[in-house]
């Protein structure tokens, strides 16, 4: 079962950051009639190191107290404020996404002066690109932390040993283990990577070492026919080659 998975907690997480950084950038272009730029942020600045709020400011605020209502709500209408451990795994991990977008801001300067002397600048604080929120949440992914299915008061660590250790804002939690996505499991509808094909020299996630679960891979030669080295002949048609290529294409055994 894929429920309360390391899986799950990521595409809950990023599901709530895409949802702030989509609503907040319609608020900056002027698309929302209920919310803006940072009006905060108009006035003042730093005169003894020559910059100034000004520009437009992206306004996370309405964005994120947008996907609360938007996601927060409806799990706890089912469930009663946060019910199970599972219902709190999903409330945490929707606001470690809206945190991971209030992390990685940042202040974006343009520098005014003669001849671009930089003498004063214009700062506003804007949201980093969404491959970049991406990035961060991938990694908390990869770190995220077990947590007990019982729900006592506050979310505890499945470790007994770790709970000491508070629990982030901005961590993924799970409650249960993820399936072997490496075999093919037709009851939780799990295709398995067999035959699926690989890069073998690459390290990512679409290399053969990783995709293959340490099987190993086959190789096979591919022919490839395409036209090639088209020219127009006056008049009226197109000439062209006929071209092979022979490549090499690799699938997880």
């Amino acid at each position: 079962c894929f429920v309360g998975t390391k899986e799950t907690a990521f595409i809950y997480a990023v599901t709530s950051a895409g949802l702030v950084h989509a609503v907040t950038r319609s608020c900056s272009a002027g698309n929302v009639t209920e919310c803006s730029c940072d009006m905060s942020l108009r006035h003042g600045g730093s005169a003894s190191e020559g910059w100034h709020w000004g520009g437009c400011s992206d306004d996370i605020h309405y964005g994120m107290s947008f996907s609360r209502r938007f996601l927060d709500v409806p799990i706890k209408n089912i469930t009663g404020k946060s019910g199970s451990g599972l219902a709190a795994m999903n409330l945490h991990n929707n606001e470690a996404g809206r945190q991971a977008v209030a992390k990685l801001m940042s202040v974006d300067c343009r520098c005014h002066g003669v001849s671009g002397s930089c003498a004063v600048k214009t700062c506003w604080k804007t949201m980093s690109s969404f491959e970049k929120i991406g990035q961060f949440l991938k990694n908390k992914y990869e770190n995220s932390i077990q947590i007990s299915d019982r729900l006592k008061k506050k979310l505890r660590r499945k470790d007994k040993s770790q709970r000491k250790i508070p629990i982030g804002k901005e961590d993924l939690l799970y409650v249960n283990k993820s399936p072997n996505y490496c075999v093919e499991d037709q009851k939780l509808g799990i295709p398995g990577t067999q035959g699926r094909e690989c890069n073998r020299t690459s390290d990512g996630p679409d290399g053969c070492n990783l995709l293959c679960c340490g099987r190993g891979y086959n190789t096979h030669v591919v022919r490839h026919v395409e036209r090639c080295e088209c020219k127009f002949v006056w008049c009226c048609y197109v000439r062209c080659r006929r071209c092979e290529t022979m490549t090499d294409v690799h699938t997880c055994k």
